[in-house]
């Protein structure tokens, strides 16, 4: 189905964006196909509850690294009636506006040639086969806010950092890289710490020593993209978005303190002394008990002075808008570009001021913003900023 916005109207005011201006899915989600057609301008999309909004910013968000912001498994995302075949399970493919000219990624699901329950992602860029999804980082960026997020600053420690992992690697797409590199190794550190073996190898001291470095290596860069990133991140956040809080974060952990009192070699040693002489109590936990994959962020009010978690769920969420938005202008100054904003039934709960404002800002960053909501009259005050469509029985038309 064909959705295609006839009459673009004027948009704001960046003079370069990341911007899906095509976006075609087959047996994604709810969806056997789909193409939606938009220009650069912050996209409006709404319809009743279960009509398939949030599966097109899902869609979406799977042009970036890693497993979209539902973080689903690769088989789940399919159709669920949808025609077993030899080829891809789920395929999503967009166009986009960007300053070298138009860049089109595929992605989709290749299920394991055995029929078994495995398989992998495909990634094409402009018709060609790309070396891994890292690839995507390069040449895309999308940030997003999901209701599922809400409870981010009052849960558990890992959610905040995957929301501040996400953020350094649109800032930094090398980030990711280190962030697996980190993983794999840690993970092969607790499988020989167990008694496993690996590639006909024994666990012994020799092979943990090489694993704790680099784990040690991979952690003290990862760490330290961590650091550089909030402390430009606070200078963004001090800008401040009218009605929105001004967010403070720091970051807690020991690798961050090594950092923070030594220099980076220093802090590599430290780690990987650390690790040295944690492997009986890791041997015993399962896991690495220290590490930068233990460390967390605190979030302040800073127009209150009060720590997030003791804010209102409003002013909380209020407090994640204000942070992506502070990105949303670094990541403009750095890259030369704005992330696309995903930002899932995000107005809802916002009073008129804040709306508002949150238009103008997606507007002066320049960011091409997709946004869902049951009710268009919310987004009144985007006017003919931006474009609008709606969506029913997973069907996108523009209105």
């Amino acid at each position: 189905m064909q959705a295609i916005l006839e009459s673009p109207a004027p948009f704001c005011e960046a003079t370069d964006r990341y911007a899906v201006v095509r976006l075609s899915l087959t047996d994604f989600r709810c969806y056997p196909s789909l193409r939606l057609d938009a220009d650069e301008r912050p996209v409006v999309l709404t319809g009743p509850n279960g009509a398939g909004k949030t599966n097109l910013l899902e869609a979406i968000s799977f042009f970036a690294p890693g497993r979209g912001l539902r973080r689903a498994r690769l088989a789940d995302v399919t159709r669920s009636d949808a025609p077993v075949g030899n080829g891809l399970r789920w395929a999503v493919s967009g166009t986009f506006a960007a300053a070298s000219g138009e860049i089109k990624i595929g992605t989709g699901f290749e299920p394991a040639f055995d029929g078994g329950d495995g398989g992998r992602r495909v990634v094409r860029l402009n018709g060609a086969d790309a070396p891994n999804q890292m690839t995507l980082g390069e040449v895309f960026a999308a940030v997003w806010l999901v209701p599922e997020m809400d409870r981010l600053l009052l849960d558990g420690a890992s959610g905040r950092r995957r929301f501040l992992d996400r953020l350094v690697s649109v800032f930094d797409p090398a980030h990711t890289r280190q962030l697996n590199e980190y993983e794999q190794a840690m993970r092969e550190r607790t499988r020989l710490l167990r008694g496993e073996r690996i590639n006909s190898r024994a666990a012994d001291a020799s092979w943990l020593g090489a694993l704790e470095q680099r784990m040690a290596e991979s952690g003290i860069a990862l760490a330290a993209a961590r650091r550089l990133f909030v402390r430009r991140l606070l200078a963004a956040s001090d800008l401040g978005v009218g009605p929105f809080p001004v967010a403070s974060v720091a970051l807690v952990g020991d690798v961050e303190a090594w950092l923070q009192e030594t220099a980076a070699l220093q802090a590599e040693d430290n780690f990987k002394e650390a690790l040295a002489q944690s492997r009986s109590a890791d041997r015993e936990a399962g896991r690495a008990l220290v590490g930068p994959h233990r460390s967390d962020i605190e979030v302040t009010n800073v127009s209150k002075g009060r720590p997030a978690a003791t804010c209102s769920t409003g002013e909380q969420k209020a407090l994640l808008i204000s942070i992506v938005l502070a990105h949303a202008r670094l990541v403009a100054l750095d890259r030369g570009a704005p992330p696309v904003l995903l930002m899932d039934e995000v107005v809802a709960h916002l009073d008129k001021d804040r709306r508002a404002a949150l238009f103008d800002e997606i507007c002066a960053i320049g960011a091409q913003a997709w946004m869902t909501g049951t009710d268009r009259d919310l987004f009144r005050d985007f006017g003919d900023r931006a474009q609008y469509f709606q969506v029913e029985n997973a069907i996108a038309h523009s209105v």
